[in-house]
């Protein structure tokens, strides 16, 4: 006699359900679309069903326009994301991660003709800057003169409906509570990549105007400008925030430099060699703020130690040439003694 057969299935009986039992539609429409980039690429390597799914444009185009919201307020940069090799995701690839230190002397393009840059700003997730600026980088000006893009004219004041309490503590808060996005796009080569750490490397308060810099950027290879090839800069992106009379915060300026490690702020000709090559180079995990912030340490650390090397020689120099002085002096009053 043969066994009875099951009339219902696993799910009609309450049983579980497995992932093949979930419809291609259900997947798309109600579960991937609420995931955030990482979160996506991550689901993508687990199947060949998920990883086809994920590579859908539209999602990584929502993805894209959620994480960078100025990504919408232009439309060339909406033309530019559908441009890259790989679509939406080929940017969000380039432009998600912590960039790394490229050190190698060659690139395999010329230099970018112009930079776009694609900026957002948020505090406590709330979006309260965002910007997209174009920069030539063939002008003879760009080329001579310090490297510096500004988003704010010198009487631009961006204001907000955020109360912050004016206290050193509150003001120390915005190293968690500002996040910034600062992605540099080279929009013939298709490259992108984030300058920032997202979240703060330094908070700081002026101790006369009482406005407070919030100080994001990425350690980049220096090349061999004037020194060895391991040489590091440091490309700093500084937010300056203050207090409207009514005691909202306010935001002043959004720059960016790239400055060596005496401290020297680079020429743009120089500058653009370092971003160019940046471009180009690695990417980084996508744990930017851990990463980022240790990197800003140990730079900062090797900028003390090289200073302190710089003025223990200057001194020995010093003393060199004190003691020469001394000695000359003494042999020439003993010749006039003599004499």
């Amino acid at each position: 006699m043969s066994p009875p057969q099951p009339t219902a299935t696993a799910v009609e009986e309450g049983g579980a359900t497995t992932f093949p039992d979930i419809h291609q539609d259900i997947l798309s429409t109600h579960i991937l679309t609420r995931l955030d980039g990482p979160s996506l690429a991550s689901a993508s390597s687990t199947s060949s069903q998920l990883h086809a799914l994920s590579s859908h444009h539209h999602l990584w185009t929502t993805i894209c326009h959620s994480t960078f919201p100025s990504t919408t307020t232009s439309p060339r940069l909406l033309h530019l994301l559908s441009s890259f090799p790989g679509g939406p995701r080929s940017f969000f690839s380039l432009s998600f991660p912590l960039l790394l230190p490229n050190f190698s002397p060659t690139t395999t393009s010329p230099p970018p003709a112009e930079l776009i840059s694609a900026v957002d700003v948020h505090y406590k997730n709330n979006l309260i800057f965002t910007k997209v600026q174009e920069t030539e980088t063939t002008t003879s000006w760009f080329m001579c003169s310090p490297f510096r893009i500004d988003l704010l004219d010198t009487k631009d004041v961006i204001s907000t409906t955020i109360r912050h309490r004016d206290d050193d503590g509150a003001w120390t808060s915005l190293s968690d509570e500002v996040t910034l996005s600062w992605i540099l796009i080279d929009p013939v080569g298709n490259q992108a990549a984030n300058l920032s750490t997202h979240k703060a490397v330094s908070v700081q308060r002026h101790w006369l105007s009482g406005e407070v810099q919030v100080r994001f950027g990425s350690v980049l290879a220096g090349g061999n400008r004037r020194g060895p090839t391991s040489e590091l800069v440091h490309c700093g992106i500084v937010v300056t925030c203050g207090e409207s009379e009514g005691g909202e915060l306010q935001v002043r300026e959004v720059s960016l430099q790239v400055e060596d490690m005496d401290g020297m702020h680079l020429t743009g000709k120089d500058s653009l060699v370092i971003l160019h090559r940046a471009l180009e180079g690695k990417r980084g995990h996508m744990r930017r703020e851990e990463e980022g912030r240790r990197r800003y340490r140990e730079y900062m650390e090797m900028k003390r130690e090289r200073r302190e090397r710089k003025l223990k020689t200057e001194w020995t120099l010093d003393m060199l040439c004190v003691a020469f002085g001394v000695t000359i002096f003494s042999a020439f009053w003993l010749f006039l003694l003599c004499t």
